[in-house]
This record gives structure tokens, C-alpha cells and sequence, in this order.
């Protein structure tokens, strides 16, 4: 029945395209309507800033996405490999990934079951962007898992007026390497447009292993005129990384910070050896088709069909196993080394359909949006030393999980003005989730589930905006958030090992996180200054927090907390000193605290052995984990010769920017041992531009950590409750990052 909806909801939202005048001046509005439903506008009482496609461009080369946003307010970002190439991710505000709604032409990148957005897979976004809004709180209403925290709009729907092409060249530390060349048509005579880009990233990563060989493409054509866009998108990403995840402990830390663990293993004379393909792997492809109608001057209808595929592995060498792990049924307590793969093949539609009506004091949307996921986790046994070369594993069968997530949401949002200083925000949406899993995981275990979940996720506020220079804004939203997949497989796994150990009772049903969002904000605005103050409480209930632990695959393990809140204060202000320097800064103090922590110890016995039991510990109030009190950065731009030159030495501009990121814990506890220290890093770029008769040559210096602070920026920790000794016994792992490491960039572009 919930497909025969989906996909008569798709015939449902393609009503015919009506005839009308052609009025001027409407191709900007057109352009822009593909991504305005996710995004706030300038009188929406939201917490949100916009980073352009200039200052996107003007990035670190080895920087994905999430390292070149890392000195917006409130964010953190870290990379695995100790760069800003491979495996990267950010908080917000403590926020984690699979709580940020990620959109790209507003269609949701969020992956559907683990609810995270795997940057890797998408490398080199920041040069096709043409913008970037990134809403702290719940935000607007978007597609796709809910905004839990913050919510960063992504757009490439920008149609340039001309002609263009270029490329750029990088080199750097650790044998890095990158390339881009991208070019365009601008619209013809008729309005048909063609864009076109290529990157290619290399790297040879600062720990071992740590390597990423990684590729993207993105194309569109489309065609526009007064009234109608028609644009059909592609977007391509190909990943080929070490793995990175394991992290060290200190101990290692201090005897090698470079040391990786993944794929080792000890030969027949005892040597350490590394097995050479320890890698994951992914292929993605994303296809948009967007088509976006005027009806008149006050309607914009706009509606896109996604169609996402994504298929890759990760390889691993697993020493010391027992077969029983790997579904082998005969002497399956004997132990050996095993080459596995472990694969997903998945499929994502989506459409989302929107109308927006606009007049002088009134703008309304109305939107639709439904999606359905399909996906398979599969395992496969490679090789095997007991086994050897001979043996027919192509008939052996690991495990086979499949997960069907369909989903359906409508909103309606209206912004009124009644007054010239004054406007007032609602928003109203429906989410209806459907979860379905069938077949066993990795260890065996039957994940045989089924759900639904019904949400209603209001918003409203009211902005005040007496003159052009000032905004003051004040909001209230409520939302809702279901449980990924990676926390009901955990949950289903623990209570299935306390049902086979007799223990009744262990298995805890995961129950939706709600929360409550308030803003108050004020912005001032000037020819030489721009300010921002933001106080916000996000108040929350069955908040589902990590434990500290990870999966075999490197997820957090998550429980619901009772209550919880984060409690800050924002500040950020730009200053343009003098004609030929800019200072920014900006400051997050915060309070992440759960209200009465109880924390779930698993038991072990004197073999390591789970017992199927668990140790409760009560901590009272405590803070989250990986959510530090104080963040804050602040950067000076130099154009020394912007006011005295009149040939390139103007463009000449040099930028040294830092990031402070305080104390955080590895887990719910604030126990001193298992935290990352507070650290500063700080960056510089040196740029400048040659104007030439075919184009314009630039050039770029860029250095990572001048300081050559030695720090770590993530981490992760385990704990057991040891029955035999009545003692816990823990331990962690830690992410180091590069010391001062830098990259030089030459581009061309006309």
C-alpha cells in the first residue's frame, strides 16, 4: 500500500505548464527557485550564514567541504587522515553529522538509513557550489531525515551570464595532488546552457594508510527562458581511501603519531606486515531533473526528481578470527586470518515538489516531498590462510541484510509583513517515516524489523528590521528525529546476545528524539562593521547520545537520554578597518549537558567475553560528549597594494586565519582521561591574480598549522565492566593531525 502511494504521489505532483505573457527580468528568480524552499530568506527569523561562491573558491584545495566551512561560528571539523583530504565531517554547535539535514538543489544528500553525509564520496564540492547557507537550530523545513540542530543548503543551480573555462593545478605535503578544470556555455540565443567539471585528488595521507585516490564530475545542460526552466543535473563521485577510522591510543601516540593499525597482521616467522588493499571504496551517482515554472508574477512552481545509485565496499584483513564470525559452520571455534569485503548497493528516489506564491507583504509555500530507499548490505569472505587459494568461496554466503525506507512530507510556510519594520514566520510539517529491514548482519544477528514513525514539526518567530542597517529576530520550532539504522542494529544486537547468555530485559527500544528550538538574535549592519549576537536553547527529550563505544564499522553506538539541552551564546563581527584590511571573528560559549546521566557498561568475563549483562553508573549532570563549551576563531585579510596600485599587485591578498576549539569528551562523563585536550590551529594563504589576454592567471600559496601544534581533534573510547575483577577496563583511540604542511595552487580561468 505505502508504494502504491509513492507512486501515484509521483503522478500526482506533474500538473500541465500553462501559457502566459513573458514578462523581463524574472530569469534571476528562476534560477534561484530550485533551492529558496530549504533556505531562510533575509527577513526570516533564522540563525544562518552564506558563504559565496568566491570565498568557496578561494579554499584550500586539499580542504573537502567541511574543513573549508571550518571557521564558520560554532563549527568544528576534523579529518581522519590528519589532512583535509579522505575522511572529513563537522559539528555544529556539538551537533553531529547524522543530525545536520544536508541538501544539494534542495534534494536531500543525508544518507537515508545511517543519516550522515559521507563527504568523501562527493570530493571537491566547494569549486561547483555556487553557494552555501549553513542554518544553526532547526532551521527551515527541509526534505530527508530532520534537521536536528542545523541544516547546510547547498546550491549549483546558479546560471552564469557568459562564457567561461577554467583550471586549477595544486600540489602539496604528503605527496598531494589535485586538479580541476570545469567550463561553460551561459545561456545561448535560445536559452539552452551546458556546464561542465572535473576534480581529481590524490594524496598520500599524513598517517599510514591514510592515502585517498578520489574523483568527481558534475554536468548539466538545461534550457531557459522567461517563465520556464528545464535543468537535468549529474553528479558523480568516486572514492578510493585507506581506511582510517581505528584511530590510537595514547601510548602510540607518543611512540608514533603516524602509526595506523588497519590491515595489520603477523607473517608465518612472526614479521609485522600490512596487507595493501585495506581500503573502502565507493562509486555514486547522483541525476536531477528540475523543472521550475512562473505562473504570472506571484506563483514559482518548481518541481525535481532524484535519482540516486551508490554501490562500493570496504576491504579489510581480519587476523585471529573464529570462523563461527564468518558463517563458517564446521569447526567454527577455530581461529584464522580472513580477507573479507563487506558491500553496499543501494538505490534513492526522490521527489520534491513545491509552489510559492509572493506579493509585497506576503510570501507562502507549499511543498510535497516523498523519497524511497532501497539497500543492501552484503558480506563476502575473500580468503582464507586455513582455507587457502582453493577453496570455492564464491559459494559461501556471509550475510545478506536488505533495508526499504520510504518516506513522505508536506509543509506549509508563510512569511507575513504587515507591518514596513516587522515580519512574522510559521511553518508547519508532516513527516511520515517507514522502516523495513529483513535478513541477518555481519555477526549473524537476524535484523528483522519494522516501523513507522508519524511527526509534526512546527516553527514560528517574528523579525524586526526598523531600518536597513539592524534585524532583531525571535523563534520557537519543535522537532522530531527517528532512530538510524546503525542504532536500531545495535539495539537489536544487544538484546539478541542478552536472549542467548538467559538475560531477559537488556534490550531498551529506541524511542524518536524531540526537541525544542529557541532564538533570539540581533544584527547590525554598517559600511565598515557587521555584527551578530544569537542566544539559543535547544531543549531536548530521548535525545539519542553515543556512549563512547564504536561498531566493528566504526559507528557510535547510541542510547536515548531522558533530558538534555545545549545552551549557547553566538557572537561574530566583521570589521573593515582600513580600505586594505578586514578582521572577522567570531565566539560560541555553551552549555551541553544532560540532566542525569545513567551510563550502560557492558560485562565482560576474565576471557573478553560479553556475559549478556550490563553495570549501570548514575553521574548526574554531566556534559555530551564531543561538544566543547568554547569554540571561536578570528582572521585578518590583508590587499597591501589594493589603494597604490593599478596593476595586479592590487589583487594580491594574504588571509592567516585560527581556530579554537575547546575541551571534549569522549564520552558522557567528563572524565579527564578520555577527553581531547582544548587546541589552537591556524592557517595562511597567500594569493594573487596576473589579468592576461586569454584570462586571468592566479596563483596561491596555502600553509596548514604554521604553528606546528601537535594535537588530535576526534576521538572515540570503549569501557567494559570486567565481572571477575569488578573493575572497568577502557581504553581509546585518537585522530592525530598533520603538523605544518602546505599547498601551492595555480589556476587559469576566462
Amino acid at each position: 500500500m505505502r508504494g502504491f502511494l509513492f507512486y501515484a504521489a509521483l503522478v500526482a505532483l506533474f500538473p500541465g505548464i500553462v501559457q502566459g505573457a513573458e514578462p523581463e527580468g524574472t530569469v534571476d528568480k528562476l534560477d534561484s527557485a530550485v533551492v529558496s524552499v530549504s533556505r531562510a530568506g533575509s527577513a526570516t527569523p533564522v540563525t544562518y550564514t552564506m558563504v559565496s561562491r568566491d570565498e568557496l573558491r578561494t579554499a584550500n584545495p586539499m580542504h573537502s567541504l567541511p574543513m573549508s566551512l571550518a571557521l564558520q561560528p560554532s563549527v568544528v571539523s576534523v579529518n581522519e587522515g590528519g589532512t583535509g583530504l579522505g575522511y572529513s565531517k563537522m559539528t555544529v554547535r556539538g551537533i553531529k553529522g547524522s543530525q545536520i539535514n544536508v541538501t544539494l538543489n534542495g534534494i536531500t544528500l543525508n544518507d537515508a538509513e545511517s543519516q550522515e553525509v559521507f563527504w568523501v564520496n562527493i570530493p571537491a564540492l566547494s569549486g561547483i557550489l555556487s553557494s552555501v547557507q549553513l542554518q544553526r537550530g532547526l532551521g527551515t523545513s527541509a526534505s530527508g531525515p530532520g534537521a536536528f540542530g542545523a541544516s547546510l543548503n547547498m546550491s549549483t543551480a546558479s546560471v552564469g551570464a557568459n562564457q567561461y573555462a577554467s583550471a586549477d593545478f595544486g600540489y602539496g605535503s604528503y605527496n598531494t595532488f589535485t586538479a580541476t578544470a570545469a567550463a561553460g556555455t551561459g545561456p545561448t540565443r535560445s536559452g539552452l546552457y551546458f556546464d561542465f567539471a572535473y576534480s581529481r585528488g590524490l594524496t598520500d595521507g599524513y598517517i599510514r594508510n591514510a592515502f585517498a585516490d578520489v574523483q568527481s564530475a558534475f554536468a548539466v545542460m538545461g534550457w531557459m527562458n522567461e517563465r520556464n526552466s528545464l535543468r537535468l543535473t549529474w553528479l558523480f563521485g568516486d572514492q578510493h581511501t585507506g581506511i582510517t577510522w581505528h584511530g590510537i591510543d595514547l601510548a602510540q601516540y607518543e611512540a608514533d603519531r603516524r602509526y595506523n593499525p588497519a590491515g595489520e597482521y603477523y607473517d608465518q616467522y612472526g614479521n609485522v606486515r600490512y596487507y595493501d588493499n585495506d581500503t573502502d571504496n565507493y562509486t555514486q551517482h547522483h541525476l536531477q531533473l528540475n523543472y521550475t515554472r512562473l505562473f504570472a508574477e506571484r506563483f514559482v512552481w518548481t518541481t525535481t526528481f532524484n535519482w540516486t545509485t551508490g554501490d562500493g565496499y570496504y576491504e579489510n584483513y581480519k587476523a585471529g578470527k573464529r570462523f563461527s564470525r564468518y558463517n563458517f559452520i564446521f569447526d567454527e571455534d577455530s581461529e584464522g586470518d580472513f580477507i573479507v569485503r563487506e558491500a553496499m548497493d543501494n538505490h534513492y528516489f526522490v521527489l520534491n515538489s513545491d509552489l510559492r506564491y509572493s506579493s509585497e507583504r506576503l510570501a507562502l509555500t507549499a511543498g510535497v516531498n516523498v523519497s524511497r530507499y532501497d539497500g543492501d548490505h552484503i558480506g563476502k569472505v575473500l580468503w582464507n590462510d586455513v582455507l587457502g587459494d582453493d577453496y570455492d568461496y564464491s559459494s559461501h554466503k556471509w550475510y545478506l541484510n536488505n533495508g526499504l525506507k520510504q518516506e513522505a512530507n508536506a509543509f506549509v510556510r508563510a512569511e507575513w509583513t504587515p507591518l514596513n519594520w516587522m515580519t512574522a514566520y510559521a511553518d508547519m510539517q508532516y513527516r511520515g517515516v517507514w522502516l523495513d529491514m529483513s535478513g541477518p548482519e555481519d555477526d549473524q544477528v537476524p535484523l528483522d524489523y519494522s516501523c513507522q514513525w508519524q511527526f509534526l514539526n512546527p516553527r514560528a518567530g517574528i523579525s524586526f528590521h526598523w531600518d536597513s542597517r539592524q534585524k532583531a529576530y525571535i523563534s520557537a520550532a519543535l522537532g522530531h528525529r527517528e532512530p538510524g539504522r546503525s542504532d536500531i542494529k545495535e539495539n537489536i544486537k544487544n538484546a539478541w546476545v542478552a536472549d542467548q547468555a538467559g538475560v531477559a530485559g537488556e534490550g531498551v527500544s529506541l524511542k524518536p528524539e524531540k526537541m525544542l528550538d529557541l532564538e533570539v538574535g540581533y544584527e547590525y549592519y554598517s559600511d565598515k562593521i557587521s555584527a551578530s549576537a544569537n542566544f539559543y536553547l535547544m531543549e531536548y527529550w530521548d535525545m539519542l547520545l553515543e556512549t563512547g563505544r564504536l561498531s566493528n564499522v566504526g559507528y557510535a553506538i547510541k542510547e536515548n537520554v531522558d533530558r538534555s539541552w545545549r545552551r549557547g551564546l553566538e557572537l561574530a563581527v566583521s570589521w573593515q578597518a582600513v580600505s586594505w584590511m578586514k578582521a572577522d571573528a567570531n565566539l560560541t560559549l555553551s552549555q551541553n549537558q544532560i540532566r542525569d546521566y545513567t551510563e550502560y557498561v557492558q560485562n565482560i568475563d576474565e576471557n573478553w567475553e560479553p556475559t549478556g549483562r550490563v553495570t549501570s553508573m548514575t553521574y548526574g549532570k554531566t556534559t555530551m560528549l564531543m561538544s566543547p563549551s568554547m569554540t571561536g576563531m578570528a582572521r585578518l585579510n590583508f590587499t597591501p597594494f589594493c589603494n597604490i596600485c593599478n596593476n595586479s599587485l592590487k589583487t594580491t591578498m594574504l588571509s592567516i586565519g585560527g581556530k579554537y576549539v575547546g575541551r571534549q569528551y569522549l564520552d558522557n562523563t567528563m572524565t579527564e582521561s578520555r577527553s581531547i585536550p582544548a587546541y589552537f590551529t591556524a592557517d595562511l594563504s597567500l594569493m594573487h591574480e596576473f589579468d592576461m589576454n586569454c584570462g586571468k592567471l592566479s596563483l596561491g600559496l596555502y600553509v596548514n598549522n604554521i604553528f606546528n601544534n601537535m594535537y588530535y581533534a576526534d576521538g572515540w573510547c570503549w569501557k567494559n565492566y570486567m565481572e571477575s575483577e569488578g573493575t572497568i577496563v577502557d581504553g581509546i583511540g585518537i585522530y592525530p593531525q598533520a603538523p605544518a604542511n602546505y599547498m601551492l595552487k595555480v589556476g587559469w580561468r576566462f
